[in-house]
């Protein structure tokens, strides 16, 4: 049985420390703390959507590809097989990359440092909306500033695609780490005509 301090999630994250990870694999659910979880089946693919801590990952699988893409601080716990990219957020941010004929994945991400009082309004105004929608998680145990920190990942499924906003609040920092992510699946998805 695996010791759960060596979950990921467990333990409050900077938005300094995160990465981004770009798997051509899943990744195994007991390396994480999964605070809450979905699961979506729709058209030519399914996906798993987990909130880990201040973290968030995304497996997508249509076609034979799978796709995991993964927020998260570094660990020794998380391999390189079949990684595709890695990279620390800092500012804004864009990739794209076609798996297969039948995957393609575009990503953007943007950490944005704000002063405290449009901090507070971006914040109410995210939990009004999250409350509504998504999946949404907050964490008590970590307030700062009156505040707390929170995940909250939008999803949207449209015909062969998924489409993932994710917002990770960080009050001690008065920061935001956004990303977008669209999963296209579909034979010839991404190709121009020619």
């Amino acid at each position: 049985m695996k010791d759960s301090q060596l979950e990921l999630g467990l333990t409050k994250q900077r938005s300094t420390d995160l990465n981004f990870f770009l798997y051509r694999r899943a990744l195994h659910p007991e390396l994480f703390h999964i605070y809450m979880d979905k699961h979506i089946k729709y058209g030519n693919f399914q996906a798993d959507i987990w909130v880990v801590g201040l973290s968030h990952l995304v497996t997508v699988q249509s076609g034979g590809t799978m796709v995991t893409e993964l927020t998260a601080v570094p660990s020794d716990l998380l391999t390189d097989r079949n990684l595709v990219t890695q990279f620390r957020f800092r500012g804004e941010r864009d990739f794209q990359y076609r798996f297969s004929d039948n995957m393609r994945y575009i990503f953007s991400s943007q950490v944005e440092e704000m002063t405290e009082h449009i901090f507070r309004t971006t914040y109410r105004d995210l939990v009004r909306y999250a409350k509504t929608k998504g999946v949404y998680v907050p964490y008590s145990q970590w307030a700062t500033n009156g505040l707390e920190p929170f995940t909250f990942i939008d999803y949207e499924t449209r015909h062969n695609e998924l489409h993932v906003h994710a917002y990770h609040a960080f009050p001690g920092e008065w920061r935001i780490l956004r990303t977008q992510s669209i999963f296209e699946t579909g034979p010839g998805t991404g190709k121009k005509p020619g």
